[in-house]
């Protein structure tokens, strides 16, 4: 897996009746190295999903252009929604396995993530009985069966209360440990940000922009001490006045 490079010059979207056009995003410009988690901050509507969106193909209408390493972007997307979308008329199981068509050995994949998200127990369950967080856990394991290039994932963990979000959380980041990948996660909160992630973007509203880049100097086997998050956020909020109106 090479580098991504993704340089959105504008987006836009056409005003509707007399309301004018939308500009969304201005001169964007991000490289996301091989297998690097990094962490997109900022504020509600700055154009986070849109940026996503554009990324995973599903928005193509934009002045720029998206790159894998010098070849137009066409890697293998996972995309976690903030929704988790699973088919209400499907079980866990098979939920998962739609994203696994004429993939070999899809069982042993469904049934070591179902394992590793602690889902086993429920995989013949339909999603009307499962929990918030067990929702979200399946679309992390949807998203994460195909073995993806890029993982695009925005706020999947938004409404969970945080003793879950903390377990899904460091679910997720074991599995991303065992099969790293480039991972583009969405978030509104800090401290989650600085737990997961070898970057920070901080984002300015629209048209949105990059405010900063920031590396995350913590050891990960020091994430889970919450002074340590905690005292890097203020050492952020010091340093870097710009993003005080993001947190």
């Amino acid at each position: 897996m090479t580098d991504i490079h993704i340089d959105i010059k504008q987006k836009t979207y056409a005003g509707k009746g007399s309301a004018k056009a939308h500009l969304a995003i201005e001169n964007f410009q991000l490289s996301l190295e091989s297998n690097q988690f990094v962490c997109l901050v900022g504020s509600s509507g700055c154009g986070k999903t849109t940026l996503l969106n554009s990324i995973a193909g599903l928005d193509t209408d934009f002045v720029g252009e998206i790159l894998l390493g010098q070849q137009q972007l066409k890697p293998k997307i996972g995309y976690v929604f903030q929704n988790p979308r699973l088919l209400p008329w499907r079980t866990v199981r098979e939920n998962i396995e739609l994203a696994l068509e004429n993939i070999p050995q899809a069982t042993e994949t469904v049934d070591y993530l179902l394992q590793m998200m602690q889902l086993d127990t429920v995989q013949t369950v339909y999603p009307e009985r499962l929990s918030l967080g067990m929702s979200r856990r399946v679309a992390i394991i949807r998203a994460f069966a195909i073995n993806p290039d890029v993982l695009l994932m925005d706020e999947p963990f938004v409404s969970l209360d945080p003793p879950t979000a903390r377990q899904v959380r460091n679910l997720l980041l074991q599995l991303w440990q065992q099969r790293p990948h480039t991972v583009l996660f969405v978030t509104h909160d800090l401290r989650e940000a600085i737990a997961l992630a070898d970057k920070l973007v901080f984002l300015s509203p629209p048209p949105m922009q990059i405010l900063s880049q920031i590396p995350v100097p913590i050891a990960r086997d020091r994430r889970d001490d919450e002074s340590v998050i905690e005292a890097f956020r203020q050492q952020l909020i010091t340093d870097y006045p710009a993003i005080n109106g993001l947190l």
